[in-house]
């Protein structure tokens, strides 16, 4: 007899459904500042980063070459970040502007107070050891093809 525990479901289906309920709870907080949560941390990576070489910036964020063009679209048009010749003319560089320094600011205090709701409706423990696991199963998968998993 198989006495040995197997996951039940689809890990990827479950892992979407929490995905989608998390999303929620920042993107209604971060919302309020007028950007979406995927376009905080976009800001968020480029200001930290910047000026920064968009396949960088698309590197530190796991995200494929596409994904990230399609993402800067919005926040360029906005003026919260610009695209700017590289040191050598052919190459691009990402900045954030002023605007986008100061829309990143008001953005991150909308963040801490989703990070916050979330610590307490699952307990900081759980949060800790949901992103250990997490960040775990990402150096597990590390050494998949680039863009295996990109959305």
């Amino acid at each position: 007899m198989d006495t040995a525990v197997k996951p039940q479901g689809c890990t990827n289906l479950k892992l979407r459904q929490l995905m989608r309920r998390v999303a929620q709870l920042y993107d209604a907080e971060v919302g309020k500042t007028g950007l979406r949560g995927t376009q905080y941390s976009l800001l968020s990576y480029a200001v930290k980063l910047g000026p920064v070489r968009p396949v960088d910036l698309a590197r530190a964020m796991k995200v494929d070459a596409s994904t990230l063009t399609r993402n800067l679209r919005p926040l360029i048009a906005a003026g919260l970040l610009v695209q700017e010749a590289g040191p050598d003319g052919r190459s691009r560089h990402v900045r954030a502007t002023e605007a986008g320094r100061e829309k990143r600011v008001e953005a991150q205090r909308r963040w801490r107070v989703a990070q916050e709701a979330l610590n307490q409706r699952l307990g900081v423990q759980r949060v800790v050891a949901l992103h250990a696991l997490l960040d775990e199963c990402q150096d597990l998968l590390a050494d998949l093809p680039e863009g295996a998993f990109d959305e």
